[in-house]
C-alpha cells in the first residue's frame, strides 16, 4: 500500500512506498549556510540515497539556493536551501510495454528539498519533484 500517489506533470501517477524528511541544518553547529557547505550535503545524502535504494537509481532535484544577505563570510555568501530534505522511493507502472503489468514495475528514488514537512500527494506536490522525467530516469524491476 501506498503512502502517497503523486501526478507527475507528464500525466503519469508514481506511488511513493517510503519517505524520509530530516531537517535540511540539523547539526549545524558553526558557521552558517554557504554553498561549499550546501554542496557536501547535497552528495553526502545522494550517496546515502544510492546505498539505501537497494539498487533503484537515485535522482537528485536540483534544490532552489536563496542569498539572503548581501556580505559574504570566510566561506562566501550565505546560501540557504529549503528547510526539509526529502528523500522518496517511488514505483509506477512498467515503462518497458512487453513486460507484464502484473510482474513488473519502474522504481525510482527521488532525493528533493521542500519548505515544509509534509507529505507530497497527488497535483499538490513541490512542482520540481512533479517535473521529473520519470520515463528517461527510472528503471523497470521485476517482482
Amino acid at each position: 500500500m501506498a503512502l502517497a500517489r503523486v501526478v507527475l506533470t507528464s500525466g503519469r501517477s508514481v506511488d511513493l512506498s517510503e519517505l524520509r524528511m530530516s531537517s535540511t541544518y540539523d547539526g549545524l553547529l558553526e558557521g552558517y549556510p554557504c554553498k561549499p557547505l550546501n554542496d557536501r550535503r547535497i552528495d553526502r545524502l545522494v550517496r546515502s540515497a544510492e546505498r539505501a535504494s537497494a539498487g533503484a537509481p537515485v535522482h537528485l532535484v536540483p534544490p532552489p539556493r536563496e542569498y539572503p544577505d548581501q556580505y559574504a563570510g570566510a566561506f562566501g555568501p550565505v546560501e540557504v536551501l529549503p528547510a526539509v530534505t526529502c528523500v522518496g522511493s517511488f514505483h509506477s507502472e512498467a515503462l518497458d510495454p512487453a513486460h507484464d503489468r502484473a510482474l513488473y514495475r519502474s522504481r525510482l528514488t527521488v532525493v528533493w528539498f521542500q519548505p515544509a514537512p509534509r507529505v507530497p500527494s497527488g497535483c499538490d506536490a513541490e512542482p520540481a519533484l512533479r517535473d521529473v522525467p520519470w520515463e528517461r530516469l527510472a528503471e523497470d524491476e521485476e517482482l
